[in-house]
């Protein structure tokens, strides 16, 4: 699958967002409004997942070499994932959302 093919605008199924593709080259792979994802990929960018459950946002970590990072936990079949915070001038990541997960300890 081509870059451009992954990167590519969605709705949010949470909270119906018309959320926009990163225009910084990176993948967006999650919601900035409400922070969750969708469980679509078995490895990074391949689709290949037919689960297709929510992932939401468990917690937040701070990772060298990488910044936040958003930990995902797909409730459909429980399977984890990380995924970096968006840095993204035109829709960047609800740093309000952030720091109420980030301070709710999960």
């Amino acid at each position: 699958m081509s870059r451009t093919a992954q990167n590519q605008g969605f709705t949010c199924e949470n909270c119906t967002t018309s959320v926009m593709p990163l225009s910084n080259g990176s993948y967006r792979n999650h919601c900035p409004t409400c922070l969750c994802s969708k469980h679509v990929d078995i490895r990074p960018g391949d689709r290949a997942s037919a689960c297709h459950g929510m992932m939401r946002p468990q917690h937040v970590e701070r990772r060298r070499g990488k910044g936040l990072v958003l930990v995902h936990r797909c409730v459909a079949c429980g399977f984890v994932r990380p995924n970096r915070v968006a840095d993204d001038p035109v829709q960047g990541d609800n740093i309000d959302a952030i720091i109420t997960l980030m301070a709710s300890g999960r």
